[in-house]
């Protein structure tokens, strides 16, 4: 077993939810530690950590990004290096990302490249955001990169398969929530209260027009609520009920105008049912809109490695906190083949670790290659 692989079983086992690493950011700098000290400047950011690489004559600064961060799941793969932190697992695949972060960084700590490069291992991926606020901080600005470059794995994809293309690859993301709130009452004698169920239930029916009517039917955009609760008893008319959902769209326009529609709709409903109704967003995420010569370029490096395959990826409308680096800086994220049979967010997901070294191997070489 590689070294890579054996550090993202380490990893596995500890999952943290956002600005929750700390047992993960202690693993990680213990690491960093262990590397010659002699190029490296190494800062925290809350759970994050900033890593400088200085180069042996350097032009410009390069970027890497790993996100952190596991999500609130129960882990169902029977590993016997699964989570050992109820109810928490690296679903996403931000295990495999930091271990080959940490490869790609050995690699050019113990031979060096001609440029600096600045490795950041972002928190809080999965809400409630950490990039925004990471390239904000004065440490970023210190050591701003050029460009910048980040990974992630796709189980639907064989190992060897890299997946990206230029422009526009995720979509801008928001979690919404609705909160309505009337009157309860015995569920006799409706006559005398103020249904939030139905109110809730209408208002779910309603929406659906935003995106058949409100959205260009060239664009695209995605309203779903996933949550609903209402309610105490089968016998008491609900007085309270709120909405837990997310938004996708395919431009920040969209975004804006779904939003617009949304609250003119709530306003609309606490006319109608009687009733309060407050709409309120979380997490927001800005689409990941790859730099069209980098990416190319990138590639076109890939398809030079006989043993790899590059192929043209579809736009996504999945959200990725790195849009808010590549508003910054130009550019791009890669999809890492894993081939794993469960999907993103599952229980069972089981990414084929052979990806770790395969990547590490790639990215060097390519950063090797635009140092020179």
């Amino acid at each position: 077993m590689s070294k890579f692989v054996s550090i993202r079983r380490d990893l596995h086992q500890i999952p943290e939810l956002g600005f929750q690493e700390f047992k993960t950011q202690a693993y990680l700098l213990e690491y960093l530690q262990t590397l010659p000290q002699e190029r490296l400047e190494i800062e925290t950011w809350r759970t994050g950590i900033f890593v400088f690489v200085k180069g042996t004559d350097p032009k410009q600064t390069i970027g890497y990004r790993t996100d952190m961060d596991g999500l609130p799941i129960a882990e169902l793969t029977g590993h016997d290096f699964a989570s050992q932190h109820e109810g928490k697992m690296h679903a996403c695949g931000h295990d495999v990302h930091m271990s080959i972060a940490l490869g790609v960084l050995t690699e050019v700590v113990m031979k060096p490249i001609r440029d600096n490069m600045l490795f950041l291992f972002q928190p809080a991926e999965e809400g409630p955001g950490g990039a925004k606020d990471m390239v904000a901080t004065a440490t970023f600005l210190k050591w701003k990169p050029d460009f910048i470059i980040a990974f992630h794995i796709a189980p639907e994809y064989p190992v060897g398969t890299f997946a990206t293309k230029p422009g526009l690859l995720f979509a801008n993301t928001s979690e919404v929530f609705v909160d309505f709130k009337g009157l309860g009452g015995h569920a006799a004698f409706p006559h005398l209260a103020n249904d939030m169920v139905v109110a809730c239930g209408q208002f779910v029916s309603q929406i659906q027009s935003v995106v058949s009517r409100n959205v260009n039917p060239l664009d695209s955009a995605v309203i779903t609520f996933g949550k609903m609760f209402a309610g105490t008893a089968n016998n008491i008319i609900a007085e309270n009920a709120r909405l837990e959902g997310t938004i996708r769209t395919l431009s920040p326009e969209s975004m804006q105008m779904v939003k617009n529609r949304l609250e003119e709709m709530a306003n609309g409903f606490a006319l109608s049912y009687h009733c309060e109704v407050k709409l309120s967003y979380g997490s927001a995420y800005y689409q990941v809109e790859n730099d069209e010569m980098l990416t190319n370029e990138f590639m076109e490096f890939v398809q030079e490695n006989k043993d790899l395959t590059v192929i043209l990826s579809d736009k996504l409308m999945a959200g990725e906190d790195f849009g808010f680096m590549i508003k910054e800086v130009p550019g791009f994220l890669c999809l890492v083949g894993v081939g794993s049979p469960f999907g993103l967010h599952h229980a069972k997901l089981n990414p084929n670790e052979d990806a770790i070294e395969k990547t590490i191997q790639l990215a060097t070489k390519y950063l090797q290659r635009k140092s020179v």
